[in-house]
């Protein structure tokens, strides 16, 4: 999601083993040592490494309405807001694959990437309810939890490698950094470690405090899963953010 779009909307996202075997051959004689063969197995070579898919093989990947029926989920959104997020640029080098993911960007050598918004569906009032528990309910459809889903797919270990950069750049911008984007600057205050995320081959969560006018502040959620070649990033942001455990969940799901 465009780092600046994100900023308003919250003032209004094995390695496989390969066995070697061998046979031995007996020998007709007792106190004679077996000869070991190689078998066909070990032979053979390593498996090859995993290939990349492209952009629209890993959109395939990227989760749907039907896949979160309790979410509203706009990939059109997704696929706009990256664009229009090409030319964000960041104050310190180090953190550029933070900004990177967090807008729906290709993080280190992806060959393909897929994106999608999702929204938790806000709870209508009853017909019958009073006035204020309509604006409650409608000040909550505001500030609920949305987040962009990114799915990029690299070829040999780049999922490996990007969910690394990932991490690094997490700790190197600890202390905050600024986006820019179409004249307009975001600063963020901090990056922490947040609430633990188990899923995957390798995951990791990161809450971003960004600084808001006036002097408030929003807390974002941003989380990485790498599953075998793929790498998906979670950015989530909102009033009042949660970490989105259902998309999350939905989405390394799909991925096998």
């Amino acid at each position: 999601m465009r780092t600046a779009f994100v900023r308003r909307a919250v003032l209004t996202a094995s390695a496989a083993s390969l066995a070697l075997l061998a046979t031995a051959c007996g020998s007709d004689k007792a106190d004679t040592k077996a000869d070991a063969k190689p078998s066909e197995a070990a032979a053979t070579s390593a498996a090859p490494a995993a290939k990349g898919k492209t952009d629209a093989e890993a959109t395939a990947l990227v989760v749907t309405q039907a896949d979160l029926p309790d979410q509203i989920v706009s990939a059109e959104g997704a696929a706009k807001a990256a664009t229009e997020s090409a030319g964000a640029t960041v104050d310190k080098a180090e953190c550029k694959p933070l900004m990177q993911a967090q807008s729906g960007q290709k993080v280190g050598t992806a060959t393909g990437i897929g994106r999608t918004t999702t929204k938790a569906k806000p709870k209508e009032a009853a017909a019958d309810a009073s006035p204020e528990d309509k604006l409650k309910a409608g000040l909550e459809a505001l500030g609920a939890t949305q987040t962009l889903v990114s799915v990029g797919s690299y070829d040999a270990k780049g999922a490996e490698e990007a969910f690394a950069a990932l991490k690094t750049a997490a700790a190197a911008c600890s202390g905050g950094y600024t986006v820019t984007e179409g004249g307009e600057k975001v600063k963020y205050l901090d990056v922490k470690p947040g609430a633990a995320v188990t899923a995957g081959d390798e995951a990791a969560a990161f809450t971003l405090t960004m600084d808001l006018d006036g002097g408030e502040k929003s807390a974002n959620h941003f989380v990485i899963v790498r599953k075998g070649n793929a790498l998906a990033t979670f950015y989530a942001f909102g009033v009042t953010a949660e970490q989105p455990k259902t998309v999350i969940d939905a989405q390394v799901k799909k991925l096998g």
